[in-house]
C-alpha cells in the first residue's frame, strides 16, 4: 500500500509540474494535492486503527467466554 500512495504522489506531482501554468499556481496545485494525499492516508490510518480495536476487543471477548467455559466445566 505504501508504494502505491509514493507512486501516485509521484505521479501527481508530475503531472502538475509539467502543466503549463505559473510557478505559483503550480504550487498552490502541489500543496492541494500534498494536503488531500494526507488527509486520505489519516483516513486510512484511522480506519486500520479502529478495525485493529475492534479485533482486540473480539479476541479478548473470545478470551473471556473461553475461560468462563473452562471454568464451568472444572466445577
Amino acid at each position: 500500500m505504501n508504494k502505491l500512495l509514493t507512486g501516485l504522489a509521484v505521479g501527481v506531482v508530475l503531472g502538475i509540474l509539467f502543466a503549463p501554468d505559473k510557478g505559483s499556481e503550480t504550487r498552490r496545485k502541489i500543496a492541494d494535492q500534498g494536503r488531500d494525499l494526507k488527509d486520505k492516508f489519516n483516513d486510512l490510518v484511522d480506519d486500520l486503527v479502529h478495525k485493529f480495536d475492534e479485533a482486540v476487543e473480539d479476541v479478548a471477548e473470545g478470551a473471556e467466554d473461553f475461560a468462563d467455559k473452562a471454568k464451568a466445566t472444572m466445577r
